[in-house]
């Protein structure tokens, strides 16, 4: 077994930069997924937007980092994880600006899907670039809970940001926000992040990615568009019958590559495989409430973008207070305390919600979003920790992509089933027939809430985690696997970490 030495106080000081710069790309793409929420109404009536523009506004962006997240982290590794980080944030600024400028909402969904690129080249890659930052397990573990609560306070911030910049510049300015600190990171990851490489890079793998796109772009397009042209109509049973051929063809044909895309030997891992159901469920339930959340406050209950965006605060609280502790808890207990915990939390404030109504009072829903935000604030840290925990630091770029992966796959699910069920079951969405159309929905994330918390009791037992340690003894071990090129300097040094 590989054993890490700890960082020195210089290693760590240079670490801590390289975690800061990361978590800094993190904040402004997790910020702007929920941000864009409470600005929907806004668009909606600026863009004469309907129901499924709004889900195209949210999803586009998601769809886009979803299926092609895997590609960035396997080119990352090929061509070097800092080159590709830097294109990321330069392509998401420009998509931001370009998002502010939209004169109509095809335009504004075309250049979502710019932005969803450029974040799509920076979640996982930032994710390697800090497992590699710290190679001591105990170390990388209290890093990966930092880099679970700038996802929690970012996704949390996202609807309070949001509602003052609409406020008080209207709903093109949440985009603009991005820029300055997009660019602030390009300059401080070319002074601070070495360039890295995986010592043995996998080759392009274009069948395996014309897959998962064709999985995930069709089965959304059916989820969203099925509402409004029905769901038995000849396109949309077309599109979900070529997703499920996608889905069943995916495994089989990345068992036959040498170097797949996503090795279907992860999932052989019964926590891995937990981690990245659990990733898809827990997004499920953050974008799916905050789509309906926001719809309902301000079209149901008349509040402004601000006064929505403030009525966040209590859940964002509970983010802000469970998230480093989830940290903290993982590192010690390990993944499944704050698992089954946030699962039951989770399935509390959604079946508090399932009565909801346009006179539900405000303690009641302020509870359940109290109730929320602890409950997301928890699954964070476990859910990443638990994807690289044993995994060989070569694979560790891998099974993190795929995981971030499996939570963009959710933010898709959140909003495309959440706001089709609406749209079937309400033709007046912003009427008080929104509160009863939401119920199944509602529903819907408390099962989501209680199937977290069981997968956190099966998939950290004894036998469950002896099936990770047999998936990371089919990787060779890695003791120096990377190539490591400090900043301004021209030969690369294998192994180690920044110094």
């Amino acid at each position: 077994m590989t054993t890490h030495t700890p960082l020195t106080d210089g290693g760590r000081r240079r670490a801590g930069l390289v975690l800061a710069v990361c978590c800094l790309s993190l904040l402004i793409t997790a910020l702007d997924t929920t941000a864009v929420n409470v600005a929907l109404p806004a668009v909606a009536h600026d863009l004469h937007a309907p129901v499924s523009g709004l889900q195209w506004t949210v999803d586009g962006y998601t769809l886009v980092i979803a299926a092609f997240m895997l590609l960035a982290g396997s080119t990352a590794d090929r061509i070097g994880r800092r080159r590709v980080f830097q294109g990321g944030l330069a392509l998401f600024a420009v998509g931001s600006l370009a998002c502010s400028l939209a004169p109509t909402l095809g335009w504004l969904i075309a250049f979502r899907i710019v932005q969803g690129l450029g974040a799509s080249m920076l979640n996982p890659v930032a994710l390697s670039i800090i497992t590699h930052a710290f190679p001591d397990p105990r170390e990388r573990a209290r890093a990966i809970g930092l880099w679970g609560t700038t996802v929690g306070l970012s996704l949390a911030a996202g609807p309070v940001v949001g509602g003052l910049l609409v406020a008080s510049a209207g709903w093109r300015s949440i985009f603009w926000i991005n820029i300055p600190i997009g660019v602030v990171a390009l300059v401080l990851a070319a002074v601070f992040i070495p360039e890295s490489r995986a010592a043995a890079a996998r080759r392009p793998d274009p069948v395996g990615q014309v897959l998962v796109v064709t999985i995930l772009t069709s089965l959304v397009f059916a989820i969203i568009e099925g509402s409004r042209r029905g769901y038995g109509s000849a396109p949309i049973i077309t599109l979900f019958a070529l997703s499920a051929v996608a889905i069943a063809a995916l495994p089989g044909y990345e068992r036959r590559r040498e170097q797949p895309l996503a090795d279907p030997v992860f999932f052989r891992s019964v926590p891995f495989t937990g981690s990245f159901i659990t990733a898809v469920t827990a997004s499920i339930v953050l974008s799916g409430f905050l789509f309906l959340n926001t719809l309902y406050l301000q079209d149901v209950r008349g509040c402004s973008a601000l006064h929505a965006g403030l009525l966040t605060v209590p859940m964002a609280a509970g983010i802000a207070i469970a998230s480093p502790l989830s940290g903290r808890l993982t590192a010690r207990r390990g993944p499944r305390p704050p698992l089954v915990a946030a699962g039951l939390l989770i399935a509390a404030a959604a079946l508090t919600l399932t009565t909801l109504t346009p006179t539900t009072p405000w303690a009641v829903l302020l509870a359940a979003y109290v109730l929320l935000g602890v409950g997301f604030g928890l699954v964070n840290a476990p859910i990443t920790s638990t994807a690289v925990a044993g995994m060989p630091r070569a694979q560790a770029g891998v099974s993190a992509a795929i995981t971030t992966t499996g939570r963009q796959v959710g933010n898709n699910l959140g909003v495309a089933v959440l706001g089709s069920i609406v749209t079937a079951r309400s033709q007046a969405p912003g009427r008080a027939g929104f509160a009863v159309a939401s119920h199944p929905g509602w529903w819907i994330l408390t099962g989501c809430g209680l199937l977290i918390a069981a997968i956190g009791l099966a998939t950290t037992t004894r036998r469950a985690t002896a099936t990770a340690t047999r998936v990371a003894a089919r990787f060779p071990a890695d003791p120096e696997p990377d190539s490591l090129i400090a900043p301004g300097s021209a030969p690369a040094v294998r192994g180690g970490t920044p110094a």
